[in-house]
């Protein structure tokens, strides 16, 4: 179990912060109303109501009058990133009445959220392409992360213990490149701190035998339980797991990861050994925050890991509420897993399956 450690100047944020004026959200708020024009009334069916690679097109378009500053870090962060490996910016626009929090894990009608949910979508257009999985939130492009009664224990989105280290989805052949999490509601005592750290800052802690080490195939990660698509739960995803696969690659000075510190398996003693020392040199390193209402983080899913602190929900319909959006550089890899003009992947074959 990773001990989180309290991050220093105060316990904010640390890596790039844009922070929204009144006027700058306001002239966002104006181009996600433009957004809005362009959906479907009423209330689409299944999840596929934003799964329309020309209304995406559209709102890529809108999307360039976003506030420059904005833009102009947005478009920075895709193409060279940040040393603790996280963008966060402030005062994006919410919808006025943002609805009780859902007690099982889904907002009840996205109409309710069209302001935040075109917001995102326009900032995802500045990092790539949506991308999401059949596996996970039935499919859905735009995500609701909240507590669920029962599922308090678990190491997913629906758990409220602590939410280990992780990448996102780094079992998978298509991960995503970007993970965006906007906050509609924080937690009642402000306990939840989304938590992230930046494999670079921990090289300089790596002996040169972990690291090398680190770089070989030796390590294997299992799906969480809410990768399964209908009747999640602790037999989701079974006989799902990845390929042996390296934590590191790509440059020594500058590599990219792929770790899960309660879902990844080190095939031998020697890289079991590597992992816990790079678990240490991840928590030295590890900054947080707490994420407030109008508050959007982006993770460079390929260069840092990501968690969040335990907090306490009390199923009142004020719980904590963020949404998540999953973006990569380069949609065309696969296509060979998605339907004609979805941005949805196909469901993973277990170990063995046809």
């Amino acid at each position: 179990m990773l001990t989180y450690r309290e991050p220093s100047a105060g316990g904010g944020a640390e890596g790039v912060t844009v922070e929204l004026t009144p006027q700058e959200t306001e002239q966002f708020r104006k181009v996600a109303a433009e957004i809005t024009g362009m959906l479907p009334h009423g209330e689409p069916a299944g999840p596929g109501q934003f799964d329309d690679s020309r209304l995406l097109a559209e709102i890529e378009v809108a999307a360039r009058w976003v506030p420059p500053r904005l833009a102009r870090a947005l478009s920075h962060f895709r193409r060279q990133g940040d040393p603790h490996g996280a963008l966060l910016v402030r005062n994006v626009p919410l919808d006025e009445d943002v609805p009780p929090t859902p007690a099982d894990g889904a907002a009840p009608a996205w109409s309710g959220l069209r302001t935040a949910t075109v917001a995102q979508l326009a900032v995802v257009s500045w990092l790539g392409d949506v991308i999401a999985y059949a596996d996970e939130k039935a499919g859905h492009l735009v995500q609701d992360i909240v507590p669920v009664r029962g599922a308090e224990q678990r190491q997913e989105n629906s758990g409220s213990v602590l939410l280990e280290l992780h990448t996102e989805d780094g079992f998978h052949p298509y991960k995503p490149d970007f993970v965006t999490l906007l906050c509609l509601r924080a937690d009642h005592e402000r306990r939840a701190r989304t938590t992230y750290g930046a494999v670079a800052r921990a090289l300089p802690r790596l002996s040169a035998e972990c690291v090398r080490v680190l770089r070989r195939p030796l390590f294997r990660i299992h799906p969480s339980s809410s990768f399964g698509g209908p009747g999640t739960g602790a037999d989701a995803g079974a006989g799902i797991v990845s390929p042996p696969l390296p934590v590191l690659s790509g440059p020594a000075a500058d590599p990219e990861i792929v770790a899960d510190f309660h879902a990844m398996e080190p095939l031998d003693e020697t890289a079991a050994r590597a992992f816990d020392e790079l678990r240490e040199a991840m928590l030295a390193v590890l900054v947080g925050t707490v994420l407030e209402a109008g508050d959007l983080i982006v993770v460079d899913n390929r260069t840092a890991v990501h968690g969040r602190t335990a907090f306490r929900p009390r199923y009142d319909g004020r719980d904590r509420w963020l949404r998540r959006c999953f973006a990569v550089a380069d949609l065309r890899p696969s296509r060979a897993v998605r339907a004609p003009g979805s941005q949805v992947c196909a469901p993973l074959r277990p170990v063995g399956g046809p």
